[in-house]
């Protein structure tokens, strides 16, 4: 398997060999189920489709009911796809942990979660703008303005890509190679080195 789900639980540091303190990010990573297997003849392509965090059938919808049950498998929050050939080695209902996934032969890995949304926010706090300046020249409540921000004449207008204030964060954010710390497969975590985007407790896409 190319990739697990799992879920951010917090921050933490351990000792290197060298004795320096390393900040790293513990990840509960699986288990997984298998809910579908794309196929070239029916789907056009293949891919392996996991199931993760358990819950009820209350907080499902009906189709969602039903396409656990065809899978054989009780009702899931995450659904991922993950683009792998499995070959017939996998069928529905099979479980997927982290021990599977990642041994002590993978050295890196990539995490995908959603970054903390942080609302409207101007263009100090969302691009480092320094403000306008000084409270000379009468400018009175404009240091975190933005200032000019296009031509006169020509074009007359403000030309698209301009770095305003606007919605910061809450986005599908990916950070590549980090470095596995420790795989602890009797309690399904993966600590990694560095930092990973998102709250604690919200759900990450884990590749190898």
């Amino acid at each position: 398997m190319p990739g697990l789900i799992g879920k951010k639980i917090g921050m933490t540091s351990v000792f290197g060999a060298d004795g320096k303190n390393i900040p790293c990010t513990v990840i509960e990573a699986g288990p997984c189920v298998v809910t579908q297997l794309r196929t070239v003849e029916k789907d056009g392509y293949v891919a392996v489709q996991l199931a993760y965090d358990e819950t009820t059938e209350k907080h499902t919808s009906k189709p969602l009911q039903g396409h656990f049950k065809k899978a054989g498998v009780a009702p899931m929050r995450k659904l991922v796809e993950f683009k792998a050939d499995f070959a017939g080695e996998l069928k529905l209902g099979d479980t997927i942990s982290v021990a599977d996934v990642f041994t002590e032969d993978v050295e890196y890995v990539d995490v995908v979660g959603t970054s903390k949304g942080r609302g409207f926010q101007g263009v100090v706090h969302r691009y480092g703008f320094a403000g306008v300046g000084g409270q000379t020249h009468g400018q009175h409540n404009r240091l975190r303005h933005p200032g000019s921000m296009g031509a006169s004449s020509w074009p007359s207008r403000v030309l698209p890509g301009m770095r305003m204030g606007g919605h910061m964060g809450n986005a599908r954010v990916k950070v590549f190679n980090l470095k596995v710390v420790k795989v602890m497969p009797e309690n399904n975590l993966l600590v990694v080195k560095g930092s990973v985007p998102g709250a604690k407790g919200s759900y990450v896409i884990l590749e190898a």
